[in-house]
């Protein structure tokens, strides 16, 4: 019988963390969603053998690691290397996935018009170091173009995934853009069977144990090529049963290790729980409501041996928790400690 709680907690590397710098662990989860901006520094942080803002910051800036809008159209961190081959893999869902927002918004964006801003937003980025999307909605008024502040999000998000922007430095609290040429010097070609199999080796590498649901949930990918990626992997994915449903798990996983004891502050929209559809292994379905509502927002979730128990508020000047059962008590003021040294860096 296996412990999905536990091995999860091992792979996705919240306990007996494995890797020394940001760029290692942002490749070995593949992709880390990185919703909120300064966030993001803590799920990276808080999964290295030694949490360093610097180091961050360094891989960050120098695009060993970009953030940008690629699974699901929503913001991921990613590494430069995997950069090429996951955006020709991704990007044609999640450009499917955008022109279905637009359409359900009643926005239409004529191939016209995309050029044009897509050529504005170029003049814009190449006279600049980074720009902000304060300048990106400044030079296209200064172009006579006045739009809404969702029709200026979308043509960002196209320009993303058509290969143009990706992120530029680090700002202490928004984020900035770069042309990708610029920030991305080197990165890998595969063909779409070698790119499946490798996507599908970083998601359960990673995430094991995970259903098939869990992996199209993550991907963005239609069901049909993430079957093909597990059908690549061949007898290196073996199966567990566990409360009647069927896990995936990477033969190269962690499955020793466990000790309890371990607590965890939780960012929000951290890989811990967007990562599955499965989330009722280590949240209870009575108490979903504390850790995500039905709009896709997560919120930042207090983890005592891998099963969410409460949540937290990162930019109180104290430890503040609120747990689902007022009977659970834990201290957490070594996590807090943990996450205060990261915090007070982000500058």
């Amino acid at each position: 019988m296996i412990n999905p709680v536990a091995i999860r907690l091992l792979n996705q590397q919240l306990i007996s963390p494995q890797f020394n710098n940001p760029t290692e662990i942002v490749s070995h989860l593949g992709a880390m969603q990185a919703q909120d901006y300064r966030m993001m520094r803590w799920a990276v942080a808080m999964r290295t053998k030694k949490p360093s803002e610097e180091a961050f910051r360094e891989a960050y800036n120098s695009g060993e690691i970009i953030r940008m809008h690629l699974l699901r159209c929503t913001w991921q961190l990613i590494t430069a290397k995997d950069y090429g081959w996951m955006l020709e893999l991704c990007a044609p869902k999640s450009l499917s996935t955008l022109n279905g927002w637009m359409k359900s918004n009643k926005i239409n964006i004529p191939e016209e018009e995309l050029l044009t801003m897509k050529r504005i937003i170029i003049d814009t980025v190449a006279d600049r170091k980074d720009i902000t999307k304060e300048d990106i909605t400044e030079a296209f008024v200064q172009h006579g173009f006045l739009m809404d502040d969702h029709r200026i999000s979308y043509h960002i998000r196209l320009a993303e995934l058509n290969g143009c922007l990706v992120s530029g430095n680090l700002h202490p609290s928004k984020a900035t853009y770069c042309l990708a040429e610029n920030k991305i010097h080197s990165t890998t070609k595969l063909s779409r069977d070698e790119a499946l199999s490798l996507l599908t080796t970083k998601y359960f590498q990673s995430r094991s144990p995970a259903t098939l649901e869990d992996y199209v949930w993550w991907s963005g990918l239609n069901a049909g090529d993430c079957k093909r990626g597990i059908q690549l992997l061949g007898s290196r994915l073996f199966t567990e049963t566990w409360k009647e449903r069927m896990f995936y798990i990477l033969d190269t996983c962690r499955t020793k290790g466990f000790r309890k004891g371990c607590t965890h502050l939780l960012p929000p929209f951290d890989e811990y729980l967007i990562g599955y559809k499965s989330r009722d292994v280590v949240l209870a379905t009575e108490h979903r409501h504390h850790a995500h509502n039905n709009n896709g927002v997560l919120y930042p979730i207090i983890a005592k041996d891998g099963e969410i128990c409460g949540n937290w508020y990162p930019y109180k000047s104290t430890l503040q928790t609120k747990m689902f059962d007022l009977d659970i008590v834990i201290d957490l003021e070594k996590d807090w400690q943990a996450y205060q040294k990261q915090r007070i860096k982000w500058k």
